[in-house]
């Protein structure tokens, strides 16, 4: 490439990394915001249908008893994210934040297709349930590394003043694939299939639609743009790229991400992916109205996301954090106790609707601060791994935990869980430095 060539691609590079409303920068937003929709759509699926198909991987009994065997399994594939978030984390460091994103997405493509296809226990024994795992370890793989590589890639694709608007968008989108999971057992529970028809067969048809639609994320994301952080690190060369030995240079931002994580993984899981079996099996609500419940109440959850990430451009990001510990701290036992002992749908949508607005000062801005706790060359790494590790740890146990101190009788003690691991949270966020002021990002203009 001649002198002239290079030059006009380094000004491209330039005005790209500057221009506050580039198309260029909207395209990219855009194409890793839905491809981040379509991985947690194939993820999600799997809790929403579990009320349908647990009785298809399982031998007949207990309700409970099933339902804590399919969380058993949805707890299972959380290990294989700490696993996840290293192997695309490094790809992310050292080959590119986009490839890694393609990656991840096929992975997650081939795990849907394979809980789509599994016969069921009454036709193949135990090799069912052996394949449900195995999906939904590959899917783990895959979820591990989208978080922390989308995270990286919408932070360093946003405008400096605009970060935490731009980056609340992963789970505006995240909150979107479970959105669309839940629309979809709407439309097959109101308009196309019977009950009978969805435990017998009709659970398969989400997940053949989410190896479908991965097909359009990896349109979408084969043509992104990399990121200019990336593309600068880059040029360096370096062996220490995406490596655990540089990572750990870093101790005070990795206990710092796996502080701030524990507790608002922890509520947010439970009132999101967990919520729908909550209504079910302790409020004793119909399949339908806590799906229809589960749905609205999450819908307003991902508009909150955006409005909360442009506070946190404003005012900073540690208020909302604080902001989420002590709230969710005081708050967590009343909310789930009343949840628990109402009767009536809307009293039921109002008590998890504040709930949720309480998790969005954690879930909006924890991507982007994440971020900009990291240098590019350890980013995604640094992002993805420890985030990984605690949600594998305390998020994906949470179903399999409610599950079991109900079997037990003794629910109201995860509630009380909830509480402790928010306050753990809360501690970190009122000696963490707030990260808009001092972010790792304004490293790489």
């Amino acid at each position: 490439m001649n002198r002239k060539a290079i030059k006009n691609t380094d000004h491209e590079a330039n005005t790209f990394a500057n221009d506050k409303i580039s198309p260029r920068r909207l395209k990219a937003i855009f194409g890793g915001s839905v491809g981040n929709l379509v991985e947690w759509y194939d993820w999600y699926a799997y809790s929403a249908f579990a009320i349908y198909f647990s009785s298809a991987f399982f031998p007949k009994g207990n309700t409970t008893v099933q339902l804590l065997n399919t969380a058993g399994i949805f707890a299972l594939g959380f290990l294989m994210r700490p696993l996840g978030g290293y192997i695309f984390g490094r790809i992310a460091d050292r080959i590119g934040r986009k490839q890694s994103m393609t990656l991840s997405v096929l992975l997650m493509s081939f795990g849907s297709l394979l809980i789509a296809l599994t016969p069921t226990y009454q036709t193949i024994g135990v090799v069912a349930p052996i394949l449900l795992l195995t999906a939904r370890l590959l899917q783990g793989l895959s979820v591990g590394g989208e978080y922390g590589v989308s995270a990286t890639y919408l932070s360093e694709m946003a405008t400096k003043n605009r970060r935490g608007f731009y980056s609340s968008f992963q789970y505006v989108t995240l909150i979107g694939g479970q959105l669309l999971a839940l629309a979809i057992q709407l439309f097959l529970q109101k308009i196309l299939l019977t009950d009978n028809q969805l435990h017998e067969w009709g659970w398969r048809i989400p997940f053949a639609f989410g190896a479908i639609l991965s097909i359009v994320a990896l349109y979408l994301r084969k043509n992104l743009d990399e990121t200019t952080a990336f593309e600068k690190q880059k040029e360096k060369k370096s062996e220490k790229k995406g490596t655990l030995k540089e990572l750990f240079k870093h101790p005070k931002s990795l206990i710092t991400v796996i502080g701030l994580t524990l507790g608002g993984t922890l509520a947010f899981y439970t009132y999101t992916t967990y919520m729908q079996k909550f209504l079910v099996n302790t409020v004793q609500m119909s399949k339908e109205q806590s799906t229809l419940i589960s749905f609205f109440t999450l819908f307003i959850f991902a508009c909150l996301q955006p409005l909360f990430g442009m506070l946190s451009d404003r005012i900073g990001r540690r208020p909302l954090l604080i902001g989420f510990g002590i709230s969710g701290t005081l708050f967590t036992v009343p909310l789930l106790t009343m949840l628990s002992q109402t009767t009536n749908q809307w009293e039921a949508f109002l008590i998890l609707m504040l709930a949720l607005v309480i998790v969005s000062g954690y879930t909006s801005i924890n991507a982007v601060v994440k971020a900009e706790l990291f240098p590019a060359e350890v980013r995604a790494l640094g992002v993805g791994l420890p985030y990984a590790m605690t949600v594998a740890i305390f998020g994906g146990t949470a179903e399999y935990i409610a599950l079991w101190l109900k079997d037990w009788g003794h629910e109201s003690y995860y509630y009380w869980y909830i509480t402790f691991c928010i306050f753990i949270s809360l501690i970190v966020y009122l000696f963490m430095k707030d990260t808009k002021a001092h972010s790792k990002l304004n490293q790489d203009s």
